[in-house]
């Protein structure tokens, strides 16, 4: 005899496949909305190269003091920062060690555009680039945010490998996505002074 799934584990499946290909949909119409003869597009890079890593970038951007490896800043925010695993915009989403990150990441959310999909502000993924408002989906299981994918500028579409996260910490005062682009420059320079 042959196991076989539920017929609505399957399909459960299924829809949340499907769900996930509508939202990118979604990110993919909203890119191209932008002012007339062009302007800046979701995910763009912000200025020329810039030496800068991801913690310390996160670190100007939000202000919180943490430090070291970005993969630590999880358990470094442990009764220091609010830690939650829901992602809210002007968080830092920290994502675990892997082969492919063996310091980890952090970025900054500066929008939450769904339940499973949110826009970050981060350094580095591209190396030595500052992305800017570049979309990142949950594709967890549980839809918790425990995995998720980020968006590939050097292809413009969505990474295919999944990246599983520790959680969100939430700095003193977060701050709105107009104020985190806006300092985005700024902590650019400080973060390359560090």
């Amino acid at each position: 005899m042959i196991n076989r799934p539920e017929p609505t584990e399957g399909v459960g499946r299924a829809m949340s496949r499907l769900r996930a290909v509508l939202g990118l949909l979604g990110l993919f119409a909203l890119s191209a909305c932008g002012s007339p003869g062009g302007g800046a597009r979701m995910g763009d890079y912000v200025g020329g190269t810039a030496s800068v890593e991801c913690a310390p970038f996160a670190r100007a951007l939000t202000g919180v003091h943490l430090a070291g490896d970005a993969a630590d800043w999880w358990d470094q925010a442990a009764g220091r920062y609010v830690r939650t695993y829901n992602p809210a915009v002007g968080a830092i989403m920290v994502l675990q060690r892997s082969g492919r990150l063996p310091y980890g990441h952090v970025a900054v959310v500066s929008r939450v555009l769904s339940s499973r999909q949110v826009l970050v502000t981060q350094a580095n993924w591209v190396h030595h680039r500052i992305s800017e408002d570049q979309p990142v989906i949950d594709v967890s299981a549980g839809n918790d945010w425990s995995v998720v994918r980020v968006w590939w500028p050097p292809s413009d579409q969505m990474g295919i490998t999944d990246y599983a996260v520790r959680g969100f910490v939430l700095p003193d005062r977060p701050a709105s996505h107009d104020q985190l682009i806006a300092a985005t420059p700024r902590a650019v320079r400080l973060a390359e002074n560090e």
